[in-house]
């Protein structure tokens, strides 16, 4: 009988997927936030710091991007414990730029707050007319299920 070297095989890192057209709406923006915080607690994770990157992400995409008639994408995947979290719209034209809002400002600080959150984010830009504004987020392991 021959010696056989048997290498237990690695599970693979969990991939977990979430995608869905949303009107450029106030609502739908409001929607992306609730969709996303369902999801993660369904896969276990504490979804506080995303809650927050999704809700600004889709309200830019509404508030910046929107174009009368065109949806945008909300996407957010998990792997090995990392969130991305992709929001696409259909504003290719207007790209991201966070600017230091004023002291009195009751808004313009979104982007900022990503940047606060977020491990890292950036923009991706698609086929004219659309652009992806993805940000990811290392979570904490879910508790292991007794």
């Amino acid at each position: 009988m021959s010696d056989v070297n048997q290498r237990t095989a690695e599970p693979a890192a969990p991939f977990l997927h979430f995608d869905v057209l949303l009107s450029a709406t106030p609502r739908s923006a409001r929607l992306a936030r609730l969709l996303t915080d369902a999801h993660l607690r369904d896969w276990g994770y504490d979804s506080e710091a995303a809650r927050h990157v999704v809700a600004e992400l889709a309200t830019n995409a509404v508030t910046h991007g929107r174009v009368p008639g065109r949806d945008f994408r909300l996407a957010f995947y998990v792997v090995d414990h990392t969130l991305r979290i992709e929001v696409t719209d259909t504003r290719g034209e207007h790209l991201p730029d966070p600017q230091p809002a004023s002291h009195d400002a009751e808004s313009g600080r979104g982007l900022l707050l990503v940047e606060a959150l977020a491990d890292r984010w950036g923009v991706s830009e698609d086929r004219f007319p659309r652009k992806t504004v993805w940000a990811e987020l290392r979570l904490t392991p879910p508790e292991p299920e007794i």
